[in-house]
């Protein structure tokens, strides 16, 4: 142990797998974690949480790979969320009502496969509940770096008319904004997401990793663009100092420790007042597509 100390983590090859992943993972919740909280969706986020949970353990006990049941289970479920909801925003009575039935499933599967599979992998489920970034293999860490660019690039890409959509969305589709089909699209990415994040920081708690930056985000600046690239920086730097923080004190759980640093820098922006301007502000709203 104290040799593992005295060396420099990013040495060691565990460390530079969680390091790739882990920001590219981050950046990625960042930037859907802002649209979450603007179009007040959070509480969707919290019930893809359990989606993950539940298509994990889904297919681990059916021998399947279980990144294939992350990824199946919260992108299906987050496109049946927008499907009950109105213009593809989820309704928070539909996703109520579906917690508990979510619930159960994850409960039978994981009663199934620790009865039936466990003695293949009898850590998968502490893993998909927790999180086991320090873990990941170096292929791994590389499909879920590119799957998380991948994600964030096409935040960006449709940030503009899915801001104006967020703000006015009738104004937005009076001006030939694709409101439905953005919102669609934008549910996939919060499943995908989600279920990347699992990986990292695990289903119970990777909502931390989707709200808080984004909640500090927008407490410490109103300017939409400004606060997306905010929301994002503040992930990666949060995920870093996370795992450096674990990898200092090894009885540290590397999950724990970025979701520690997440809500620990979401309650400092309680203590941070922006300054007064003399005039009124407003949020200016895109004109287009």
């Amino acid at each position: 142990m104290t040799v593992l100390l005295a060396t420099s983590p990013l040495s060691q090859p565990f460390f530079q797998h969680a390091l790739l992943a882990g920001t590219a993972i981050a950046a990625a919740c960042g930037l859907v974690g802002y649209f979450l909280v603007l179009r007040a969706q959070v509480f969707t986020g919290d019930a893809l949480s359990h989606v993950a949970f539940t298509g994990a353990m889904a297919a681990l006990a059916f021998g399947a790979d279980l990144r294939l049941g992350l990824f199946a289970a919260t992108i299906a479920m987050a496109l049946l969320f927008g499907t009950l909801g109105r213009r593809a925003r989820p309704d928070d009575v539909v996703i109520g009502s579906v917690f508990s039935w979510i619930l159960g499933l994850g409960a039978f599967f994981i009663t199934l496969y620790t009865t039936s599979r466990s003695t293949t992998n009898s850590t998968a489920g502490v893993s998909v509940l927790f999180g086991s970034i320090f873990g990941i293999s170096s292929p791994s860490a590389v499909i879920a770096a590119l799957v998380a660019v991948g994600v964030g690039l096409l935040v960006v890409l449709i940030a503009r008319p899915l801001l104006f959509a967020t703000l006015d969305e009738a104004v937005a589709a009076a001006r030939g904004v694709p409101v439905r089909l953005l919102g669609y699209g934008f549910l996939a990415l919060a499943g995908i997401s989600t279920a990347e994040a699992t990986q990292a920081v695990g289903s119970l708690l990777l909502l931390g990793l989707l709200a808080a930056p984004a909640g500090a985000a927008i407490r410490l600046t109103d300017r939409p663009y400004r606060a997306l690239a905010l929301a994002a920086a503040l992930a990666v730097l949060e995920m870093w100092a996370g795992l450096f923080a674990s990898y200092a004190v090894p009885r540290m759980p590397p999950s724990f420790a970025i979701m520690a640093v997440a809500t620990a820098v979401y309650a400092a922006t309680f203590l941070i007042r922006r300054p007064a301007s003399g005039r009124r502000t407003r949020t200016a709203v895109p004109t287009g597509t």
